[in-house]
């Protein structure tokens, strides 16, 4: 545990972060700190202007991601007032590198106990404001009761050099146990000499070391990566961390190392792990996946060979794998091998689904057959575990060989739990493209079998279709020849219906006037014999009689020449404007009942209102007048109780149904096909000419750019309906 600070120095830790850590809080509170909590940049920098009332901010415990952008800005400005140490829970190297440049006094990779960062703290701030006697040698008797007890509890490897002579003063036991040396011994090593001959960059180790203890000594306080040597021989990778303490003209360096080497290996594995996904998902060779697998998981422990065994997919025999580590001779012998309870250790764990661990292959008997090649590679020991993608189905086994006799340990555990995860992610995402490949395959197959069908059917298609040609081409020409004929009949009915017409009035009026020629001649020759008053008032009274009958007749047929120049609706004489067709039938259906005669419908008006139509009110008032007529001539015929409903409804799609019906007789099924025919109607001599309703089909499909449908049965009524654009076509 940190030592309680003393009473007359900043005791005050300032935590700022937007997260909370109570047990933080608890365990400074416990160590005899007053604690300061923000949650805001502009907070803190608040808090180290005014002095709380528990004491000066000693310490800023700063959450990287309150500490600024890329520059780490807010570190920067309180660094130049109190240590800072840089809480990260995303650690990284980029990260602890900015965050040392902005001058922070550490990194700490979170989740981190709460007494271990107590700790840090307590050294941080002793390391700062450590005091020494005032004169005399250096008795590291006095240095034990203000130093080395903060020495022995920290949980770093901390060293105290004297700068001038270059060695150690004291020592802890973490540094005894980091290096694999006594006190004693360290106390008679400089620091070059706790590191190999060179660094991983190449620069000499001497070199590095004056280096960093020039920086530390001219005040650059920063965390130097430094590589030391284990007296194993084994590398260390450590963060070194130098302080200058002075006092009474004497320069100590105070030193303290952290052991990386694990973060660093767990860093390679994980971008290890991030770079074989990567090549998974892109799809990269199988055997590339697992030799750079294998390579990844030998550099976490040196002197382990990996190799990974596939197995076919009858689930019986071994085909080939990856053992980059290995001559390709050693995979040859087991290639083609039956798995079985006693084929070594790999054969063995695909057999059992389950690890199988040999501790000394020349003594185990399911190496038997094989010892001697295991020796000859120097391989001693074996740890296989079957790679599985559910429990019954195996795709290969991982294993690992040690050079020695020996069990496996727990990391090697995690190791080879990773390689498994990773292997069986691989093996079976290429047993699935190399499934979909042959499934691929096949289906070409079919596709080709099927579009040589196609060809046939298609060739025997363009056969009948050269026929079917040539019969359509004489079918139009007879088509052709019909609708000539169906116009000539058309137009021979046309011409007939209007001489038929036309020959009544023209041939009345004709008689009366050869009739009159005869008596006007009879009427001059009895001027010369002698005319006398009796003659000449009967011929006046039968001209009168004669005009009447002209005027009348010739009066029929200019109504029958002007409704049959209805038939041909001229658009260009039509005016266009925009109207409510609520209003439009209101204004129309009054002259229209009031020239009705008795007995007269009941008119019943249905429109839904705001209905507004762009179109032509004339054509558009003569066919409603039109079907309004036709309705209480033909429909309800003088019969009382008679009714005629003019309604309409917007359908949405800019149309609108407009309808006029009447609940008359109705219209028989034979005649409702001629209803639009030219002169067709069911009261000849009646006073109409048959050209109502063809009229106004006309001006409904020509003018107004809409359809009409009838709808009608015997006793039933009638109903016409107009399907209209609410904007006429121009």
């Amino acid at each position: 545990m940190a030592s309680t600070p003393p009473t007359d120095t900043p005791n005050t830790i300032l935590v700022a972060s937007a997260a909370g850590f109570p047990a933080l809080e608890r365990a400074l509170e416990r160590a005899g700190f007053h604690v300061g909590v923000v949650n805001r940049g502009d907070s803190a920098l608040a808090a180290m202007e005014a002095a709380p009332p528990d004491g000066q901010v000693a310490l800023v415990l700063l959450d990287a991601a309150l500490a600024g952008s890329a520059r780490m800005e807010l570190c920067a400005r309180l660094a130049g007032a109190v240590p800072v140490l840089v809480m990260s829970a995303a650690p990284s190297d980029e990260e602890q590198e900015q965050a040392l440049q902005a001058g922070a006094a550490g990194y700490v990779r979170l989740p981190c106990a709460p007494e271990d960062l107590v700790e840090k703290v307590a050294v941080e701030l002793r390391a700062r404001l450590a005091w020494l006697p005032v004169s005399g040698p250096l008795d590291t008797g006095t240095l034990e009761v203000n130093y080395h007890a903060l020495l022995a509890g920290s949980p770093d490897a901390i060293i105290l050099f004297d700068a001038a002579r270059g060695l150690p003063v004291d020592v802890n036991r973490n540094a005894e146990r980091m290096f694999g040396r006594s006190g004693s011994e360290l106390m008679r090593m400089r620091l070059a000499d706790l590191c190999p001959a060179r660094q991983p960059d190449g620069t000499p180790s001497a070199d590095a070391v004056d280096a960093l203890v020039a920086r530390g000594l001219a005040g650059d306080i920063r965390i130097f990566p430094l590589t030391f040597q284990h007296s194993s021989g084994r590398h260390i990778d450590g963060e070194l961390r130098l302080v200058v303490l002075e006092k009474s003209g004497l320069r100590l360096l105070h030193m303290r190392v952290a052991d990386v080497t694990g973060q660093r290996i767990a860093e390679a594995l994980r971008t290890g792990q991030n770079r074989l996904l990567e090549m998974i998902a892109r799809g990269a060779p199988l055997h590339d996946i697992l030799a750079s697998l294998l390579r990844l998981i030998e550099g976490q422990a040196p002197g382990l060979v990996c190799t990974v065994l596939l197995l076919d997919e009858d689930g019986v025999t071994v085909r080939g794998g990856s053992a980059p580590s290995m001559p390709p001779e050693f995979l040859r012998v087991f290639d083609g091998l039956l798995i079985g309870p006693d084929v070594g250790s790999c054969g063995s764990a695909m057999f059992r689904r389950e690890p199988v661990v040999v501790a000394d292959i020349a003594r185990d008997r399911r190496w038997h057959g094989w010892q001697e090649l295991a020796a000859q590679y120097g391989l001693h020991a074996c740890w296989a575990m079957p790679i599985l993608t559910d429990r019954q189905t195996v795709l290969g086994s991982f294993a690992i060989y040690y050079r020695d006799v020996r069990l496996p340990r727990a990391d090697d555990e995690r190791l080879i739990g990773v390689a498994v995860h990773l292997a069986g992610i691989a093996i079976e995402r290429t047993r699935r493209e190399a499934e979909l490949a042959r499934h691929r395959n096949h289906l070409e197959e079919l596709v080709a079998a099927r579009t040589a069908e196609l060809r046939s059917a298609k060739e025997r298609a363009e056969l009948a279709s050269a026929k079917l040609a040539a019969t359509l081409d004489d079918l139009h020409k007879t088509q052709d020849e019909l609708v000539r004929r169906d116009k000539l009949a058309a137009l021979g009915g046309l011409v007939a219906g209007v001489a038929h017409e036309l020959n009544t009035p023209i041939g009345n009026t004709l008689t009366i006037a050869s009739a009159m020629s005869e008596r006007l001649g009879a009427l001059r020759a009895g001027m010369t014999a002698g005319l006398r008053r009796s003659d000449l008032e009967q011929y006046l009274a039968q001209a009168a009689e004669a005009d009447e009958v002209v005027v009348r007749n010739l009066r029929r047929a200019a109504a029958l020449i002007a409704s049959f120049r209805q038939v041909a609706v001229d658009t260009a004489s039509s005016q266009r404007r925009q109207f409510r067709l609520d209003e439009f039938i209101a204004e129309l259906v009054l002259p229209l009942t009031a020239g009705t005669a008795a007995p007269r419908p009941r008119v019943v008006q249905d429109i839904a209102p705001g209905l507004a139509m762009d179109s032509y009110p004339g054509p558009l008032g003569q066919a409603v007048s039109a079907l309004f007529e036709n309705a209480v001539i033909h429909g309800l015929d003088g019969r009382d109780g008679g009714a005629v409903t003019l309604s309409a409804r917007a359908l949405g799609d800019g149309m609108i149904a407009l309808s006029v019906a009447d609940n008359g007789a109705g219209i028989a099924a034979d005649i409702l096909s001629r209803v639009y025919d030219p002169f067709f109607t069911t009261r000849p001599g009646a006073g109409g000419s048959g050209l109502g309703l063809h009229v106004t089909h006309n001006i409904v499909t020509g003018v107004l750019g809409g359809r009409i449908a009838l709808d009608s049965a015997p006793g039933s009524g009638t109903t016409f309906t107009m399907t209209l654009p609410v904007v006429a076509p121009r």
